[in-house]
């Protein structure tokens, strides 16, 4: 009876460590590793006599996000640029970030590249955070010696796609805002408010006018069933939530839906291309071969019919078709970024064109948002003074009907 050999995960820890180098001199530095036997060992092998270490404590921090990728690939094209060597760099960087999330990873990518890992190896085993666009282009800064420059143009990529994802957010954030705190203060009004007038009212012995009992009956059921409807609005939105995130059936559905709706499926649409440009422009830009670079464009432009359509895209342009020709053939591209594409292959400045395609989309997004903020602001008084002001008309019925008898 044969036995399988099981693989074993084995643990590593951050040390902080301090020793002597050969020539006496003081040093320090932190390291990863299995144990502090591996880590003086490894030391050893470099000509330093480790003196002390510390294991270091892992302690909390917020989740490490898209802004803090940014600010950091920008942090470090700087200090590349002004000749600090790579390693220096990531301490620099890490030690001086205020979330400790992001001073654990830089220090395990700088244990890696201590390793002997380059820094695309390194960024790889973390695609939670470098995704395979960031791995790509870093991949070719190394190889072609202009890693300094690649960053800088990665981190302004970055930037302005945080620029456009935030401004549809803010876009999205006031009306939203609004519509829940509506909820939340007719809510109120129905479970408190509402069942006081119904008090008084029945001391009345008169029949209440429609409107009135309509209100009071949705009151009644505010009040009977109130952890009902809370538990299912609340608990509906999560699922869905979860649903969206994890099933690819409702991202294809919402995509497609998104897209389709008044005014912000305009915005939406303008944000995609301008994504889908920048990225591209990026990519080629930084050498990365066409139908490669496609790859990587399908998946950050963050919509799934733009990326159904860069997968045939792709696949043409890999049997020989123009990308102007691939790119009218899927039909979800606008004439005047076709034209521009097209200006852009013949003269040989196809990644200048896409830039200007993705300048020309990002200002029509902050057009778009600041026309929606505009004309949202008087919908919402609208919705709002009609809601709560045909709550007190229908609540007030009975009382001016009462006075109207008692004048006659």
């Amino acid at each position: 009876m044969g036995t399988k050999a099981k693989a074993v995960a084995v643990k590593e820890y951050t040390y902080s460590w301090e020793g002597k180098d050969r020539a006496g001199k003081s040093v320090k530095g932190e390291m990863r590793a299995t144990g502090e036997a591996v880590l003086k060992n490894h030391m050893r092998r470099q000509g330093i006599n480790v003196m002390r270490v510390k294991r270091q404590r892992v302690g909390g921090g917020r989740r490490i996000t898209d802004e803090d990728i940014t600010m950091f690939t920008r942090q470090l094209a700087t200090m590349l640029k002004s000749g600090v060597p790579m390693l220096t760099s990531f301490d620099i960087v890490a030690k001086g970030h205020s979330n400790p999330s992001v001073t654990r990873l830089l220090m395990e990518i700088k244990t890696d590249i201590e390793t002997g890992s380059s820094l695309t190896v390194a960024f790889r085993r973390h695609p939670a955070y470098f995704d395979a666009l960031y791995c790509n282009l870093v991949q070719a800064g190394e190889q072609a010696g202009i890693l300094d420059a690649l960053l800088a143009r990665l981190a302004t990529y970055k930037e302005k796609i945080l620029g456009v994802k935030k401004k549809i957010k803010s876009a999205m954030f006031y009306p939203t805002a609004v519509i829940v705190a509506a909820f939340v203060i007719t809510a109120v009004i129905m479970i408190f408010v509402i069942p006081a007038f119904k008090d008084l009212f029945s001391s009345f012995g008169a029949d209440l006018p429609g409107p009135t009992q309509v209100v009071i009956t949705i009151s009644d059921a505010f009040t009977s069933y109130w952890y009902i409807i809370f538990g299912s609005i609340f608990g509906g939105y999560y699922l869905f939530m979860k649903a969206w995130k994890r099933s690819e059936a409702v991202q294809i559905f919402m995509d497609r839906l998104i897209l389709k709706l008044p005014v912000l499926g305009d915005i939406v649409r303008s944000a995609t291309i301008a994504r889908w440009a920048r990225t591209l422009s990026t990519m080629f830009a930084a050498g990365v071969p066409l139908v490669e670079s496609l790859e990587s464009v399908g998946g950050a432009a963050g919509n799934y019919l733009y990326k159904i359509a860069t997968k045939k895209i792709q696949s043409e342009v890999s049997t020989g078709t123009s990308l102007t020709i691939a790119m009218q053939n899927a039909n979800v591209f606008p004439n005047m970024m076709l034209q521009m594409v097209s200006i852009g292959e013949e003269s040989g400045a196809l990644d200048a064109m896409l830039g200007k395609v993705a300048d020309y989309y990002e200002e029509e997004v902050d057009n778009a948002v600041e026309a929606l903020s505009s004309l949202m602001e008087p919908i919402i008084m609208v919705v709002l003074g009609v809601l709560i002001g045909g709550l007190v008309v229908a609540m007030y019925l009975p009382i001016f009907k009462m006075g109207a008898a008692i004048g006659g």
